[in-house]
């Protein structure tokens, strides 16, 4: 393992850019588990009367009522999006990386790479953001930062129901906000989204041909055509270029592409804390 991860750094050290394709699994290496004992501590109430297992799955229950899915749902983006992660998984990601020419694309959406030091000029948050609103219907494709509101529902909800008076609504045409989260066809992709999505398309046109790493860390196979697919194709097109897969129990590289890849199959937060400790061993 310590032989890849050495094969690894020495990619990063020589590439002209590195592109990081970031999944679940990451946020997860990071701390952000969504069920077990980090679940049962936030949501014991839903558990008790729903009888859920996971985070995840919970969100996509009917509620009856706005003030309970804004109960259940501001604990989510607070715990998710206006906390921490645990481990310092993130931060050391960015050690490795802070001084290359490097862009990120991830499906996460807890904003956890900004808190960490990245660039948000160099992040493209494909799927969203726990931290915007946006109108339910959509009637038009402005979101809303809702912080405040998040906080405010989390301190002053009782018995599973938020006040009614913190329940959002569009501001222009008044129905319920929502999620600014890629669930179905209502996803708005904002003025911040088309942005990010021509830094990308820009970043991977001045460095089509040339040395180029591409990392991908902990993308499994619910959404392989945003970031795991682009990526085999990628390197496969440009001879320079070269594919690195870490993820624990879900690493694959096509055969097409074995020559220039590195798979790895661990914890991510466990290989970048000793890829961060060789670092700094040699300075």
């Amino acid at each position: 393992m310590r032989r890849s991860i050495e094969k690894v750094k020495k990619k990063i050290e020589r590439a002209d850019a590195v592109v990081i394709g970031a999944g679940a699994g990451l946020s997860a290496s990071a701390g952000f588990a969504y069920s077990g004992k980090r679940f049962e501590d936030h949501f014991a109430d839903f558990i008790e009367k729903y009888g859920f297992r996971d985070m995840y799955s919970a969100g996509f229950y009917p509620y009856s009522t706005l003030e309970e899915y804004w109960a259940y749902w501001s604990r989510y983006i607070y715990i998710n999006r206006y906390q921490n992660a645990p481990k310092s998984v993130y931060n050391d990601l960015y050690d490795l990386v802070q001084d290359k020419d490097y862009f990120v694309l991830t499906t996460n959406v807890d904003h956890c790479f900004q808190k960490a030091g990245f660039d948000k000029h160099r992040l493209f948050y494909t799927q969203g953001d726990y931290g915007l609103w946006q109108c339910g219907k959509p009637c038009h494709d402005t979101t809303y930062d809702n912080e405040t509101i998040i906080k405010k529902m989390v301190a002053e909800q009782e018995n599973m129901r938020s006040p009614s008076r913190l329940i959002s609504h569009c501001p222009v045409c008044g129905a319920p906000m929502s999620m600014n989260l890629r669930a179905d066809s209502t996803f708005v992709e904002d003025s911040g989204w088309q942005t990010a999505a021509r830094r990308y398309q820009n970043f991977t046109r001045r460095h089509k041909g040339s040395d180029i790493l591409y990392l991908e860390l902990g993308v499994g196979a619910n959404t392989p055509g945003i970031i795991k697919y682009p990526f085999w194709q990628m390197t496969y097109n440009n001879p320079n270029a070269a594919y690195v897969c870490v993820n624990l129990s879900e690493a694959y590289i096509p055969p097409e592409i074995r020559k220039q890849s590195i798979c790895i199959d661990q914890d991510i937060g466990d290989i970048l804390k000793i890829g961060r400790a060789s670092c700094r061993e040699r300075v």
